[in-house]
C-alpha cells in the first residue's frame, strides 16, 4: 500500500509539472516525508502539507488546487477520483480551477466518508484503517497488530526532550554563561573552557485508573493495551483497575506481552466485567494510594464511561482530592467518540468540574491524540 501511495504521489507531481507548477524531486521527497507525519484521512491536512512541501506560489494556487482535487478528491456515487486530462484541453480545464469531469469534495468534508473497506485505495494503508477502527469491531488479531503501533507511538513520546536544562559534560547543548564565569574565577578571570547545559529527557509521571466493569468490556482490552505500552517506556506509570473495588495492577503488568497480560487480568481480577462503583473505588484510591503515587508532576488518566451504580456523591469528593494533588486530570470516555454524546451520566456530571480534559477513547487514533498532550502536560 505504501508503494501505491508513493507512485500516486509521483504521478501527482508529474501532473503539477505538466500544468506549469514547478515540482522537483526534492519536493516529492518532502511531500512523501510529510505524509508520514499527518493524518492521511484528513484531506485538508494533506492539502496543507503538499502546499508547504511543493512550495506552491500564490499564482500557482488555482492550478494546484484543481490538480489536487483531481488526484486526491472524490466523485459522487462512489466513482473513482478522476485523473488529470492530458493534452491542451485538460491543461486549460485545470488552469480554470477544475479538472474535466471531476466533482470536488464538498468544502470542509474530510475523508472519513470516503474510506473504502480494507484500505485498498492508495493512501489507505492497513495501519491507517486499524487506527480508525472502533474497538467494538476489533478482534484479537487487531489487538496483536496494535502492539506494534503502540510501541512506535510511545517510544516517540519517551524520547521527548524537556524544556528544563541541566549541566552536561562536553560541548553539547547551549553555553552556560553563569557557570562559565564562575569557572573563570579560578583561572584569573580568563574563560579557558565554556560550561554547557542541555535539555534532559522528561520522566513522565502518569497514574491510570481503568474501569473494568461490564459496560466497558468491549473497550477495556484495548485501553489496557495502550496503558501497557505507556508502562513500557515510562517507569513512573502506576496503573489501577476498578469496578466494585480497586486493584493496583502495576505489579501484574508485563510490557511487551500485551495479549497474554490482559488475558491473565481478565481471569484473575475480582469482578472483571461486573458491576461498577466509581465513587467508592476513587475514594479507596484517595485513601490508600493518593499521597504515595500522585504529585504535582503527575497526570491522572481515568478510563471510564462514567456509568455508575454506586454513590455518585463520593465521585465529587474523590475527584476534588485528586485535583488538589495532581498536575492534570484527563478522563477518557469511549462514549465520547459519538458526536451526539453528552456527559449527562450522574458520575460524569459529578466529575466534570475537576477534569482538565474529557476526551474520546473509542479507537486507536483517539488514544494517539492523547500522547502529545501527555508529553506537553
Amino acid at each position: 500500500m505504501a508503494d501505491d501511495l508513493v507512485v500516486h504521489l509521483a504521478r501527482f507531481a508529474g501532473a503539477l509539472r505538466e500544468h506549469g507548477v514547478p515540482a522537483g524531486i526534492g519536493d516529492e521527497i518532502d511531500a512523501t516525508n510529510a505524509l508520514t507525519l499527518i493524518d492521511l484521512f484528513d484531506r485538508d491536512e494533506v492539502r496543507r502539507a503538499f502546499l508547504v512541501a511543493f512550495k506552491i506560489r500564490p499564482r500557482d494556487r488555482a492550478a494546484f488546487d484543481a490538480t489536487f482535487d483531481a488526484f486526491w478528491g472524490v466523485s459522487r456515487a462512489g466513482v473513482r477520483p478522476m485523473q488529470p486530462v492530458p493534452g491542451r484541453a485538460g491543461r486549460a480545464a485545470i488552469r480554470g480551477g477544475r479538472a474535466a469531469g471531476d466533482v470536488p469534495l464538498a468544502p470542509g468534508r474530510d475523508c472519513d466518508d470516503r474510506r473504502p473497506s480494507g484500505g485498498q485505495h492508495p493512501g489507505y494503508t492497513p495501519d491507517a484503517v486499524l487506527r480508525r477502527k472502533p474497538f467494538e469491531e476489533c478482534s484479537d488479531r487487531d489487538l496483536a497488530e496494535m502492539e506494534r503501533l503502540l510501541a512506535r507511538l510511545t517510544h516517540r513520546w519517551a524520547a521527548r526532550r524537556s524544556r528544563r536544562l541541566k549541566p552536561v559534560r562536553g560541548r553539547r547543548g547551549v553555553p552556560d554563561l553563569r557557570r562559565s564565569f564562575r569557572r573563570a574565577v579560578g583561572t584569573g578571570g580568563e574563560m579557558v573552557r565554556l560550561a554547557y547545559r542541555a535539555r534532559v529527557l522528561d520522566e513522565p509521571s502518569v497514574v491510570v485508573l481503568c474501569d473494568t466493569s461490564g459496560s466497558m468490556d468491549v473497550h477495556v482490552r484495548f485501553l489496557l493495551a495502550f496503558v501497557l505500552a505507556l508502562k513500557g517506556v515510562a517507569e513512573k506509570t502506576e496503573v489501577f483497575a476498578f469496578n466494585t473495588s480497586l486493584t493496583r495492577l502495576t505489579p501484574w503488568l508485563s510490557p511487551g506481552r500485551i495479549v497474554q497480560t490482559i488475558e491473565r487480568l481478565a481471569s484473575d481480577l475480582p469482578d472483571w466485567s461486573g458491576g461498577t462503583r466509581i465513587g467508592e473505588s476513587l475514594m479507596e484510591f484517595v485513601i490508600r494510594y493518593l499521597p504515595q503515587v500522585v504529585s504535582s508532576r503527575s497526570v491522572v488518566v481515568i478510563l471510564s464511561d462514567g456509568l455508575d451504580r454506586g454513590d455518585t456523591s463520593l465521585v465529587a469528593e474523590a475527584m476534588q482530592a485528586i485535583r488538589s494533588k495532581a498536575r492534570r486530570i484527563v478522563w477518557l470516555n469511549p462514549l465520547a467518540g459519538d458526536p451526539r454524546y453528552q456527559p449527562t451520566a450522574r458520575a460524569m456530571e459529578a466529575a466534570l468540574p475537576f477534569i482538565d480534559r474529557l476526551a474520546p477513547a473509542h479507537n486507536l487514533e483517539s488514544l494517539e491524540r492523547l500522547v502529545p498532550e501527555l508529553a506537553g502536560m
